[in-house]
């Protein structure tokens, strides 16, 4: 439901009855409009701020710097950063193992507490994240309100989760014993989340860990670091002690790799590339001298993921939801629309569709409200282009195929068509602005080219055919799965979010059962 703030709840009664997720705002509203231009002209004035690590509640400067700069401007400076290395790992180990003692026996009443304060803080201060999301990392004002949004849910809903794990009981009570079950937390763990949802996954990865008791070091991407900072200084604000968590940008080959192999880690939180994940995977299964527990990896990697568009479908919601999925925050999501697959028989028709809405988006500086802004930086560029030659030598140009006027890493929205199976387009994750249309012989065929990769996170299917429905949720093989809408936009408490094969662990973040993954349980038989 679009409105034209957020919503006034009285204090006493904001986190009590059923959880309900953040309402977005409606830019066409000139009151809103108003007010996001008014977040944006703050929000630059404060760029190219210095930010320090902090480990155990100290800041701490470094020789060495992480630069985040403006995608869609990168002669303009987001932010300057210390950059964390080897020699910071021990002293973050030290101050989480420090913090943990104390966090891990506070009540779950004062840790939700601190969460929900955090929410309503980033409630206030909405339009303000969200335009460091504008120029951090080039997203346009609707993703950002989603991803600041989602931001805000992920408070309330893993506060309401934790409130609701604490009263866990047995199954049964045996005669003569008090039976209780104790969900209690891990320790410390690696929090290494990713740049294109900067603040929602990152946010989210931390709350769940610090929610269940758990402590954390925090290693945001260096292409989004200033978006972690602030959330950080939120967490400072709403009363977190020092230590519970701590803020170290830095190489992920060096001081990322070191606190994942290090015997003190409890358990990592990841989310970003099936190649990290895999490394990630392998180095937590390694036993590091002195230590004696198996380390957790939550893992949520990469996708390849497909909308299905069948012969009796609404070929026109099917068009705009392929647009949106494919198109949206510059393909940039592990969700995104990257293949679609059309049925013959109205092969031709959609891609004339498809053509005419694609091109109607307008490709700018997200600061000014384009529909699409730039991708995250020249290297992601430069992979992108390539993937767009080799397109060019697969199948057929639709529109798009090469870089937008503008300083900054633009790229115009790239449609392929006769894209043929097993082909580079076809199976490897792109992560940018390019959609392979393949052609399909029938249902049956359309299943076999979307279960023919080695991910699983996200699809949808267009279709009418209730049987078409029905097979699909038994056979299409994704974490996530839409009917008759866009395979992007999973919300938290009705779509919990992860996926299968080298999609990553199938955490399924925004879920009932994702504390679980933070937490251990304790079972407790007292005779009485």
């Amino acid at each position: 439901m679009a409105i034209a703030e957020p919503p006034v709840r009285p204090r006493t009664t904001l986190h009590e009855g059923p959880f309900v997720t953040e309402p977005f705002f409606d830019f066409r509203n000139e009151e809103n409009a108003r007010r996001m231009r008014s977040a944006i002209a703050k929000v630059r004035a404060q760029l190219g701020h210095e930010y320090d690590l902090i480990i155990g509640g100290k800041r701490i400067k470094t020789t060495d710097k992480i630069k985040s700069l403006n995608p869609s401007q990168p002669s303009q400076i987001i932010g300057t950063h210390q950059k964390a290395g080897k020699e910071h790992v021990e002293p973050a180990i030290k101050a989480a193992l420090a913090a943990f003692e104390s966090w891990s026996r506070t009540t779950v009443e004062e840790r939700t507490s601190l969460v929900f304060r955090v929410g309503d803080l980033l409630r206030q201060r909405k339009m303000e994240f969200m335009a460091w999301l504008v120029f951090e990392v080039s997203k346009n004002w609707a993703e950002a309100d989603a991803d600041v949004s989602e931001t805000i849910d992920f408070c309330e809903f893993y506060a309401r989760e934790a409130l609701r794990f604490s009263q866990a009981q047995t199954p049964i009570q045996l005669p003569g014993e008090h039976d209780s079950l104790l969900y209690i937390p891990l320790g410390v763990g690696a929090v290494i989340p990713p740049w294109n949802f900067p603040c929602a996954i990152m946010a989210g990865m931390t709350l769940a860990s610090i929610v269940s008791g758990n402590t954390v070091i925090l290693k945001p991407s260096s292409d989004s670091p200033t978006i972690a900072a602030k959330f950080v200084e939120l967490l400072e604000e709403a009363g977190m002690p020092e230590g519970v968590v701590n803020f170290c940008p830095g190489a992920g080959a060096s001081f990322g790799d070191a606190v994942v192999a290090h015997a003190k880690t409890r358990f990592i939180a990841f989310t970003g590339s099936r190649e990290v994940g895999l490394h990630i995977n392998k180095a937590a299964a390694t036993q590091a001298p002195g230590q004696i527990w198996i380390k957790r990896a939550i893992l949520e990697m990469g996708g390849k993921d497909a909308i299905i568009v069948d012969a009796d479908c609404d070929i026109d919601s099917a068009v705009e939801g392929v647009a949106q999925s494919a198109f949206g925050f510059q393909g940039q999501k592990c969700s995104a629309c990257s293949r679609a697959i059309v049925d013959e028989r109205i092969y031709d028709k959609f891609l004339e569709q498809l053509k005419g809405r694609v091109e109607k988006i307008q490709v700018g500086d997200p600061a000014e409200n384009a529909n699409m802004g730039a991708v995250i930086n020249e290297g992601s560029m430069k992979t992108i282009l390539g993937y767009i030659e080799q397109g060019k030598k697969d199948g057929r140009l639709i529109t798009g195929g090469e870089r937008a006027p503008g300083e900054g890493y633009f790229i115009r929205p790239t449609v392929f068509a006769d894209i043929p199976p097993k082909s580079k387009l076809e199976q490897e994750e792109i992560f940018g602005p390019v959609l392979a249309v393949i052609k399909a012989r029938g249902f049956d065929h359309a299943l076999e080219i979307a279960n023919d990769t080695e991910f699983g996170l996200t699809g949808a299917v267009y279709t009418k055919s209730r049987d078409k429905i029905d097979r699909a949720i038994q056979e299409f093989h994704v974490g996530n799965l839409y009917i008759n809408r866009k395979c992007t936009g999973a919300m938290v408490g009705a779509h919990p979010f992860g996926g299968f094969n080298m999609s990553g662990t199938d955490s399924k973040s925004g879920g009932p059962d994702y504390l679980y993954l933070f937490t251990q349980a304790k079972s407790v038989g007292e005779k009485i």
